[in-house]
């Protein structure tokens, strides 16, 4: 009797290292035979010991191979030609990419069959199989990534009273029921491969850039990073209530660390582009990718109701206590400008989802008339420049005011160009 190889048929003379390729590539491919004690060329050599191989190929496949591909072979001694040779039937896996113990789901560790060669898997490859077996949610696949270390992770949880423990990393997805680690763990790994952008900008546009900034590492010190720096960009201005000096922010912080959180909560981490964050002199831009989950519609999301695209993801930041309740973050963003006169907004694209806060007015209209009213008490004329020292604001917001105060026939105008003045009418 004679073989001939092929898709799912392969020969080996003898039991070699080379066996551990053959079976993984058959789990990952169609499934097949595998006869040991059978020559390239078909014919039949024999086993001397076949019961002795029959056991290392037990060993092999149950020691060398993963996940547990026990399932999915069966061994056999046949007899051919009055040889004994061992076959190994190997159907299609569940879970695939099966790989070598050793090298993870790399290239290098994952094999298929091509013709009646073995061939390592492409990186296209192995994302193939991981999505037909996972599914396509994002955080619960299998990483590609599982030499994972989570420095940085274990300090914020440990600084927030929580432990990253392996029984609480099974709890929270970062690693799943087979002991791999999930793409939520890598999120929260130190091999993180997302990052977030920052730059500055000279002016209101992006012609000219001031510095910038990326953050990389763990999603969760990669958060902390940026609200730094957001916060030391963040100007504070002085203004004086009564006796008391108040500091007021340029733009409301809750707000940055809000718009912050949620770019980073509910982005599309299959895209591998950035989160990016411009800052303006006049606004600041958070760029989330990936739009608006499927079914909700921006009315939605302005009355509250929530979605979250990654809802591992959220539940970790929940209880990490960077996330106070779901489905109120654009909400509670409005409420920290409701007594200013310029309002943050947001632009939805099919792929994108952009949070927009304006730089702040520095004082609410009320403090803003005691302000001057005190001011306007205090001087018996004054120039604009005045002004726009003591409400600290700018020179353009004091010409419109100035000009609103004539119309008014609150005060008066005093001669022409550089050398005019103002007082208050009588």
């Amino acid at each position: 009797m004679k073989f001939e190889e092929s898709l799912t048929l392969e020969f080996k003379r003898e039991l070699t290292e080379g066996i551990k390729k053959e079976i993984i590539a058959f789990a990952n491919t169609s499934g097949g035979d595998l006869y040991i004690g059978v020559d390239d060329d078909g014919s039949v050599v024999g086993l001397d010991n076949p019961k002795r191989i029959l056991e290392d190929v037990s060993n092999i496949v149950h020691d060398s191979i993963q996940p547990d591909i026990l399932m999915h072979t069966t061994l056999s001694i046949e007899t051919i030609d009055d040889k004994d040779v061992v076959k190994i039937s190997v159907s299609v896996g569940s879970r695939r990419p099966y790989h070598l113990k050793g090298k993870g789901l790399r290239p290098s560790g994952v094999f298929i069959r091509y013709g009646t060669s073995v061939t390592n898997a492409s990186e296209e490859n192995i994302r193939q199989m991981i999505i037909e077996t996972d599914g396509t949610n994002f955080e619960t696949m299998r990483s590609m990534e599982q030499d994972l270390t989570f420095t940085d992770a274990e300090a914020i949880f440990k600084k927030n009273g929580l432990s990253l423990l392996e029984s609480n990393m099974r709890t929270l997805g970062i690693i799943n029921a087979e002991g791999y680690y999930t793409n939520v763990g890598l999120l929260l790994s130190d091999q993180c491969e997302h990052t977030i952008k920052c730059a500055r900008y000279v002016g209101v546009d992006k012609l000219e850039f001031q510095d910038r900034k990326e953050f990389t590492g763990s999603l969760l010190k990669q958060i902390e990073s940026a609200f730094e720096y957001l916060s030391l960009h963040n100007e504070k201005n002085s203004a004086f209530k009564g006796l008391q000096r108040v500091e007021q922010e340029s733009y409301p912080s809750y707000a940055l660390r809000e718009a912050l959180i949620n770019a980073a909560t509910h982005r599309d981490y299959s895209f591998s582009s950035s989160t990016l964050i411009h800052i303006f002199t006049n606004r600041i831009e958070l760029v989330s990718v990936g739009g608006l989950v499927k079914g909700l519609t921006q009315e939605d999301i302005e009355l509250g109701i929530s979605q979250s695209r990654n809802t591992k993801l959220a539940n970790i930041l929940y209880r990490l206590k960077w996330i106070e309740s779901y489905g109120t973050g654009l909400q509670r963003i409005l409420e920290s400008y409701s007594k200013n006169s310029v309002q943050p907004f947001w632009s939805i694209g099919p792929n994108s989802f952009v949070v927009t806060l304006p730089k702040k007015d520095q004082t609410t209209r009320d403090e803003i008339d005691e302000s001057l009213n005190n001011f306007l008490e205090s001087k018996s004329s004054f120039t604009a420049k005045d002004l726009e020292i003591a409400l600290n604001k700018s020179k353009s917001s004091v010409r419109k005011l100035l000009a609103e105060l004539v119309n008014q026939n609150i005060i008066n105008r005093i001669g022409n160009g550089p050398a005019t003045r103002y007082k208050k009418s009588h």
